[in-house]
């Protein structure tokens, strides 16, 4: 089975796996700025702020939705209105891009806002209150990198037929286990092991486990089986985390579909299909956003693509960049449940 791939009308940028990610930063007319890959990271606002917002921009500095102008699968050319040439063609090994919100190891809760113009990143609030997830023993923090795969989203309207749930109205996520500690907003090329039906109040909310195709094991890991043989105890330790992160806020622990077992890469392949299918159908408006923002700048047929002079000019509407809040003492405590 051969993911699926919408059509851009922009000629999107060469995807070479041998390329070194960066990771520069500048502060430009106070702007903070840092390459990714072929796309670049403006933050806006305060870190540990909610006016905190990481915004995206491509090769050509014009900015861009992370949600829906970033492929979903990397691509190395393209032509008029042609879908590009995927970077391999075996669909045991094909690789999707992933946008990091959290790297591991941290704590605040930052994710892609799907309900602001551009959907930049942010920190979650609740209650008026700034997220993080609490360090529940013996983890600290996030234990991978996590994010989620550009143009997917889990329809709520949409009832999965194996678990009886609705999607949660987000992109799917993924977790990558790979080595190397990412940026938030960084975007890097994943292999699919496997996927995780987490259950999340009732919702569906599934979590793709994934590698980046740089790290040092992506070879030897072609599959959810390997990961058990080569790293004992590391899924039992993400469905624990899955299942406890919320507890320290008084929440009850997620449940999960199939008795939390990991399904493989062939049916993880066929969800994140599944959701690609639902985005394009919401940004194409053939189905209802659910508060959804889909504005972009390079999906064809969409009524929500816009011009550059637009997404400048939300760009420019947020607050300046300024220097990082303080982090409440609470955020390092251990919690044991």
């Amino acid at each position: 089975m051969r993911p699926l791939l919408l059509r851009s009308c922009l000629a999107l940028f060469p995807a070479s796996r041998n390329k070194v990610f960066t990771q520069a930063a500048a502060v430009l007319h106070l702007h903070y700025l840092r390459k990714t890959m072929h796309y670049q990271t403006e933050q806006r606002g305060h870190a540990n702020s909610p006016d905190f917002r990481l915004y995206f921009k491509n090769s050509e500095g014009k900015y861009i939705s992370p949600f829906h102008d970033i492929p979903l699968i990397p691509e190395a050319e393209q032509g008029n209105d042609v879908p590009a040439k995927k970077l391999k063609t075996n669909a045991t090994e094909v690789l999707y891009n992933m946008v990091v919100e959290v790297p591991r190891w941290s704590n605040a809760k930052m994710e892609i806002a799907t309900k602001e113009p551009l959907n930049p990143i942010k920190q979650d609030v609740k209650k008026g209150k700034l997220r993080y997830v609490a360090n529940i023993f013996p983890h600290k923090g996030y234990i991978w990198n996590y994010g989620a795969l550009p143009q997917t989203w889990e329809d709520p309207n949409h009832k999965d037929k194996e678990t009886q749930c609705c999607g949660d109205n987000d992109p799917i996520d993924v977790c990558d286990i790979g080595t190397q500690v990412c940026a938030p907003g960084q975007v890097i090329q994943v292999k699919v092991l496997g996927i995780l039906a987490m259950i999340d109040e009732g919702e569906m909310d599934w979590k793709v486990i994934a590698i980046n195709a740089k790290d040092p094991d992506a070879k030897n890991l072609n599959s959810i089986e390997d990961v058990r043989k080569s790293r004992p105890g590391h899924l039992e330790a993400t469905v624990d985390w899955f299942r406890k992160y919320k507890v320290p806020d008084g929440k009850p622990e997620n449940q999960f579909g199939f008795n939390g077992e990991f399904k493989d890469k062939d049916f993880a392949f066929k969800i994140i299909e599944s959701t690609h299918e639902h985005w394009r159908a919401l940004v194409q408006k053939q189905t209802s956003a659910g508060g959804i923002e889909c504005k972009n700048i390079s999906c064809c047929d969409s009524p929500f693509k816009c011009s550059t002079d637009e997404t400048g000019g939300i760009v420019h509407m947020a607050p300046a960049f300024g220097s990082a809040h303080p982090v409440s003492p609470e955020v390092d405590k251990w919690h044991f449940v």
